[in-house]
């Protein structure tokens, strides 16, 4: 059993501990101390990471209360040795999930959500509700979380004992068995975790819920605290900034700006699919059909023009109309006329062929040259 120095002081980063036992395995070495100040994975929470004297500790794992660091060069048994936390990253994790504890014990108490699943990570922290909740309620989570914060409440971390612990009402995800430790938040949550927390809510800083989704009938929100929300705002403040500067518009306006913007772009791709359709007609008026089967060759045409201009040469002049243009690997292509099916079935069976359609006009991708489609259309 390891006598686990987290559980008393969130805020340990240096200790020392005996070695008592380092075997080799696949990603390292497996060592055991008497004591430790690195938390090992559990609970959705990754593990610390940092030095045991020189050597790297890579992760942690606990199995039958006994902590298992894996690290990157050996430690002789029975050696004092001096660990290290890397406590940028332990604190990081810290400002995370004590603000997930806040979040879910608001959701709890205002809506009756369970906290069904938790993932922290050091690039993503998401938490899992097993009820729907609209924008408007995730909204006014946020709102007293970070009220929370700002009244600075206290975090008590325990372990009760059995007695206490009957009458304690707290969440949890799962059944627990052995010693239970509690989190106990001021005027605001209590439930089971076997993670290190801050000691007050201020350390936390900001909490903003960011994206939503359903997930099994309930919810998914992803969750940014103290300095991942800093620098998420910073990210998107930097975004918004340049964004307001290309439209020459206010910063707070920056979605109006774009719906602008848009509105003109929708407007002059009208007019420009406009002008081509009368540029394709124009073409299909020039156009001499010296056979009822014709296959035409364009540059720089879209699936929408090869389909103009297929559609208007088979209007005018009938018969079995062809528009290819030309692709890396062949060229797209688009083929109007009445009673396709044999036509097009032996331009599948000549050449390679993706694609299809119906009422009288076909559509795809064929791998082929200009003079095999073209010979192909004569003989056809």
């Amino acid at each position: 059993m390891t006598q686990r120095l987290y559980d008393n002081d969130s805020f340990l980063k240096n200790f020392t501990a005996t070695v008592l036992d380092c075997e080799k395995c696949e990603s390292g070495w497996v060592v055991v101390l008497d004591k430790t100040a690195f938390f090992p994975e559990a609970g959705g929470q990754k593990a610390d990471k940092g030095r045991l004297g020189e050597a790297l500790v890579l992760d942690a794992k606990i199995e039958n209360e006994t902590i298992f660091h894996i690290t990157d060069k050996p430690l002789q048994v029975g050696d004092t040795v001096e660990g290290e936390i890397d406590f940028e990253r332990r604190f990081d994790f810290m400002q995370q999930h004590s603000a997930e504890h806040i979040v879910s014990g608001i959701a709890h108490s205002l809506y009756g959500c369970e906290n069904v699943g938790f993932h922290l990570s050091e690039d993503i922290v998401t938490l899992d509700f097993d009820k729907l909740l609209n924008e408007a309620q995730v909204l006014e989570i946020e709102k007293q979380a970070n009220q929370k914060v700002y009244e600075n409440v206290a975090f008590n971390c325990f372990y009760p004992n059995d007695e206490t612990l009957k009458n304690l009402a707290y969440r949890s995800k799962k059944e627990l068995e052995g010693d239970i430790r509690i989190v106990e938040i001021e005027n605001t949550d209590m439930c089971a975790c076997c993670a290190p927390h801050v000691k007050t809510a201020g350390q936390i800083g900001l909490i903003k819920l960011l994206g939503t989704e359903k997930l099994r009938g309930g919810i998914r929100i992803e969750l940014k605290a103290g300095n991942r929300a800093l620098e998420d705002y910073n990210e998107k403040y930097q975004n918004v900034r340049k964004i307001s500067s290309l439209l020459a518009t206010a910063q707070n306006e920056t979605a109006l700006g774009v719906e602008r913007l848009l509105d003109t772009l929708n407007e002059q791709k009208a007019q420009i699919t406009a002008l081509r359709y009368e540029i394709i007609k124009l073409k299909s008026e020039q156009f001499v059909a010296e056979s009822d089967k014709t296959a035409v060759f364009e540059n720089d045409f879209s699936i929408k023009d090869l389909q103009m201009f297929a559609d208007s040469l088979h209007k005018i002049y009938g018969g079995i109309r062809g528009v290819f243009a030309k692709t890396e690997s062949g060229f797209d292509f688009c083929i109007c006329g009445q009673d396709l099916d044999a036509f097009f079935g032996g331009f599948k069976s000549a050449f390679d062929v993706k694609g299809g359609g119906r009422n009288g006009m076909v559509q795809g991708k064929v791998s082929a040259t200009k003079e095999q489609i073209e010979d192909f259309f004569k003989k056809a």
